[in-house]
């Protein structure tokens, strides 16, 4: 995946970071909520755990998931096409269920291009690619080319550039590897504020990112294992979480 290795190398990599468990729905529940909560895949049940929406509207904060292929604004129901509910956990919140406007944060990707340019990015965003882009049902060179297409104008705008934080992360390794739960995978953390060609061998997992995201945007509630999950602090030059 050149474009990812390159971001990689540019910014920051953990190299000894592990999925929670397989398959791949409690490791979206982990990153989200700091808890597995579940490993069925097909699980519809409403999640009232404390919970990364409700710290952040808490913390008044912004938020909104971009999943590629849902069909609707606010479409809470099961995967239909390359969408796939159990990776988008956001729409199983009973904070996002049962307050309609907290339903509309649950909009397709393409309303990512729009909110870029017209300077209306929330404070925390989820990004979903549908199940081909996210190299679950095609090859990786297939998710490298729409990182390049789709999250590089990101990186490169200016209001990223200020003091953003993108993490790309795989939920889980493959079906053979279940070190720590769900095998070691790929977390790259980029960031105009992150130290350049950083390399961690450091052992982190879902809950350490949920921690991570929460602060970065001035949260400091953190859901469940991400209470005393290790902070990922060792990315950053200075005080940039300190100072938000």
């Amino acid at each position: 995946m050149p474009y990812l290795n390159s971001l990689a190398r540019q910014y920051g990599l953990a190299t000894q970071y592990y999925a929670n468990a397989h398959p791949s729905i409690g490791n979206y529940f982990m990153m989200t909520v700091g808890d597995t909560i579940t490993n069925n895949d097909g699980y519809s049940g409403i999640v009232s755990d404390a919970n990364v929406v409700r710290a952040l509207v808490a913390g008044g904060k912004t938020w909104k998931s971009y999943a590629e292929d849902l069909p609707c604004v606010g479409y809470r129901g099961a995967g239909v096409g390359r969408y796939a509910r159990k990776h988008n956990v956001f729409a199983l919140f009973s904070d996002v269920v049962h307050d309609t406007a907290q339903a509309k944060n649950l909009v397709p990707f393409t309303q990512l291009a729009a909110d870029l340019a017209t300077h209306a990015l929330p404070d925390y965003a989820f990004i979903i690619p549908n199940l081909c882009n996210d190299a679950h049902d095609c090859p990786l060179r297939t998710a490298d080319r729409w990182l390049k297409t789709n999250i590089d104008p990101l990186v490169q705008s200016a209001t990223f550039q200020q003091d953003g934080l993108l993490l790309i992360v795989f939920d889980e390794a493959g079906p053979r590897d279940s070190t720590n739960g769900g095998g070691r995978i790929p977390c790259v953390v980029v960031s105009p504020k992150a130290k350049r060609g950083y390399q961690s061998t450091a052992v982190y997992q879902h809950q350490s990112l949920l921690r991570l995201s929460l602060r970065a945007v001035g949260v400091t509630t953190f859901p469940k294992a991400a209470a005393s999950a290790p902070d990922m602090a060792e990315f950053f030059e200075g005080a940039y979480l300190a100072s938000r």
